[in-house]
């Protein structure tokens, strides 16, 4: 299996700091999570009903009731390449690499930026395959440009696949409006935006038939009862995510300048992480470590395979409050390099 960020339990034994001792920013989840109600004992005791407002609160958030509720995103990842037929595929690099593992297969071709190399990636295949906004680049594209690509793929009979994990804070942007029409599959999860990554609870957004498709291999009660119930209600709880969205959003501007004063340059990302390419990649994540202070490391080489790989970078999560924001503050002017003129 690829590596992921959260690898709290072997960092804590490799730097000899106890868990509780650490500042864990390696993963790109809402330090705030939703305030799960509790469970009533039904939802242990019986098997999940797909009539229990899941579907129905999810197409209110969404806007769009064409989807299947699936065990987070990876299933769906994971399942995807048996459904969609195509022979000619091409993601876009650097990305999350759970998605280049499972076109492997195929022998996918990788496109980067908003350049050229996509515009004829999008003319020569028959699966294109993105993440909105990328992880780890944070790269964003016009929304107006994804429908054009996904029309001209529609066209040919080809499918534009969008994982949107990192979308929530920036709704206006989303594809999943657009759900049901061929040649277009959404991606969703509540892992990030609302801290939920431990329930497992996502969404495929695509025709019905590739739904059904996907419900054969998936097999029935991929969400737990208990994973439905948080769900629902998080995902119906306006309130909660309007003050989430405006408080993800300050952090993440917060986030930015920190690391900007720190003497990093200027990151990139949504407001739920940060991004930053540098050569000293590894030296910085040791150094913060050292001070409990796990980041998201890529040091450049491949996750597997011939897959591609991330340039040596390291990626930000949020503090979860105050007293980790100074933290993170004390840490970085400690190691980090001459600090930036205003």
């Amino acid at each position: 299996m690829l590596e992921h960020g959260g690898r709290l339990r072997r960092a804590a034994q490799q730097y000899g700091i106890p868990l509780d001792g650490w500042l864990d920013l390696s993963t790109g989840i809402n330090p705030s999570a939703y305030p799960v109600p509790g469970i009533p004992l039904s939802a242990w005791h019986r098997l999940p009903e797909d009539d229990d407002g899941l579907e129905a609160a999810a197409a209110r958030y969404y806007g769009s009731d064409a989807l299947l509720p699936v065990a987070g995103s990876q299933p769906a990842i994971q399942a995807l390449p048996a459904v969609l037929p195509g022979k000619r595929v091409s993601l876009l690099a650097p990305s999350y690499a759970e998605h280049a593992h499972a076109w492997r297969g195929r022998e996918p071709h990788w496109f980067g930026g908003y350049g050229a190399a996509a515009e004829t990636a999008v003319d020569t295949s028959d699966i294109v395959v993105l993440v909105q906004p990328d992880n780890p680049s944070g790269q964003l594209f016009e929304r107006n440009r994804l429908l054009d690509w996904h029309a001209r793929l529609a066209r040919r009979g080809g499918w534009l696949v969008v994982d949107e994990a990192f979308i929530d804070t920036m709704p206006e942007a989303s594809l999943a409006p657009e759900a049901g029409i061929d040649g277009l599959v959404v991606l969703r999860s509540l892992g990030k935006f609302f801290g939920l990554a431990g329930a497992r609870v996502g969404f495929v957004f695509a025709p019905a038939a590739v739904r059904r498709q996907l419900a054969e291999a998936l097999g029935p009660w991929t969400v737990s009862g208990p994973a439905r119930h948080a769900a629902s209600a998080a995902l119906a709880d306006t309130a909660w995510q309007a003050q989430a969205r405006t408080r993800l959003t300050t952090g993440g501007e917060r986030l930015a300048r920190l690391l900007h004063a720190a003497g990093l340059g200027r990151p990139s990302g949504p407001s739920l992480f940060k991004w930053l390419p540098t050569p000293l990649a590894a030296d910085l994540h040791d150094a913060l470590a050292r001070h409990g202070i796990l980041v998201r490391l890529f040091d450049g080489t491949p996750p597997g395979g011939a897959l591609p790989a991330v340039p040596p970078s390291l990626r930000f999560g949020l503090p979860p409050d105050e007293t980790g924001w100074q933290r993170l503050e004390h840490a970085l002017n400690g190691c980090a390099p001459e600090r930036s003129a205003p």
